[in-house]
């Protein structure tokens, strides 16, 4: 089972909430009808063999939120009832007996799951702040709980126990209200395996059938009925490689391969890199520190890298059970919406260049149509920044994202490109980390 602060190898699919809000008919029509009328099979090679939609790939930064009882506790890491009941980990004990009475059980923590502060309102707006083009949350977590009123799941869902209200769909209805579907697109994350439930979202379709216990092996069903029983095989779902065992880094429609993924080069599939605020769990602990959250140098260091070799960045937050997101984690993303106000055109829908990475350098390259970015992240003491790779042309004209001047350039046999930055103190510069230059007319 997963250690302190990782999440399990059966976690999760990237999924639109269309079909769990039971409101298909708001999917916005798929852009490519030959797509959407293919017909699958329930085997790897074929369901493998359809086309990543497009959305998935120009998005290239979404917001991942954990969120469910064990945000209650709030303590060690959102396994908290693995870690208590099914491991039976000595300091998860402890805290529960120092903290709470004797025969307290997990289930009693779901009356205290109020979700009184949540205002998906308020969390549409922030997500859109931060630049995000897609936001996925976990609407069941291993230890069976549905963020939405799920008829089979026991009564433990949030309609019947602690919030009474359809988390899932007010958030969906908030995102779709501020946002044109295609501007922000909502996924959800559920467990595939957990110890509690193995029903999921999709009961409400006649595919619960599929999950019954230990069936992991059967995942390519589900699949193969989404992509065929559903019409929503266009520009509307996408599904990563997380569907059990031995799926990991080779099935699905992008790899998550594991948390925190990130190669050292470009990958031959699409790919996502899914990582915390938090460098300790992903849903909200109430002992958390400063030192344990990702600086924002961090957050953007990573987003460039991930673009550059091909995959989409996935930063979680973890609510409270009050459904508050706390000052930190709203700074932090804030901060990537202020970089990417200036320095979007570099990262959304853009491809890997022929050169990644400059070498024994932090230039990371992305491109768009004829434009090529070079995103760097130290400033020259000089002034002057010297790229190797771009080849110059009688047409190459340079710029600086959220600077309205040409800048002036010249070529050396041994340094290659040679940019002359503007000449501002820091303070009068567009951001204050990690800088775009766009050359156009460059080979």
């Amino acid at each position: 089972m997963p250690a302190l602060g990782a999440r399990s190898e059966a976690v999760g699919v990237l999924l639109l909430l269309l079909l769990v809000l039971g409101v298909a008919d708001l999917a916005p029509r798929a852009r490519h009808p030959t797509q959407s009328q293919r017909r699958y099979t329930p085997d790897w090679p074929s369901l493998d063999s359809r086309p990543l939609p497009a959305w998935y790939d120009e998005a290239k930064f979404g917001v991942f939120v954990h969120w469910g009882v064990f945000s209650v506790p709030a303590w060690g890491s959102e396994w908290f009832w693995w870690h208590w009941k099914g491991e039976g980990l000595a300091p998860y004990q402890s805290f529960m007996n120092e903290n709470y009475p004797p025969g307290f059980s997990y289930a009693d923590f779901g009356p205290e799951f109020t979700a009184r502060f949540y205002h998906p309102e308020e969390w549409a707006s922030l997500f859109q702040a931060a630049g995000a083009k897609y936001v996925v949350l976990t609407t069941k977590h291993h230890e069976g709980f549905t963020n939405w009123p799920s008829p089979v799941s026991w009564n433990w869902n949030s309609k019947d126990v602690g919030p009474h209200r359809d988390l899932v769909g007010e958030l969906g209805t908030a995102l779709r209200k501020r946002c044109l579907p295609d501007i922000l697109r909502v996924g959800t994350v559920w467990e595939l395996e957990d110890e509690v439930s193995e029903l999921h979202a999709f009961e409400r379709h006649g595919l619960s059938s599929y999950l019954s216990a230990g069936s992991i092996n059967q995942s390519p069903v589900l699949i193969n009925n989404i992509y065929n029983r559903y019409k929503l095989s266009g520009d509307d779902v996408v599904v990563n490689d997380r569907w059990g065992r031995n799926t990991s880094c080779h099935h699905g429609g992008f790899y998550n391969c594991q948390d925190k993924y990130m190669p050292h080069s470009l990958p031959s599939h699409k790919w996502e890199m899914c990582t915390s605020i938090d460098k300790l769990s992903w849903g909200y602990r109430r002992n958390m520190v400063i030192s344990e959250v990702v600086k924002e140098s961090q957050i953007i260091k990573e987003l460039i890298q991930t673009v550059s070799l091909g995959g989409n960045y996935l930063l979680n937050i973890g609510p409270t059970k009050d459904g508050l997101i706390i000052p930190i984690f709203q700074e932090r993303l804030l901060a990537v919406g202020k970089w990417l106000s200036i320095n979007g055109e570099a990262i959304y829908a853009t491809k890997p260049w022929r050169v990644q990475l400059e070498n024994m350098t932090s230039v990371w390259y992305t491109s768009k149509g004829s434009c090529v970015y070079a995103i760097f992240l130290h400033w020259p003491e000089n002034g002057v920044l010297s790229l190797a790779f771009p080849i110059t042309t009688s047409s190459t004209t340079i710029t600086m994202l959220g600077i309205q001047e040409d800048l002036k350039w010249s070529t050396d046999p041994i340094k290659g490109l040679l940019i002359n930055l503007p000449q501002l103190p820091p303070s009068a510069l567009p951001v204050q980390f990690a800088w775009t230059v766009k050359l156009t007319g460059v080979k």
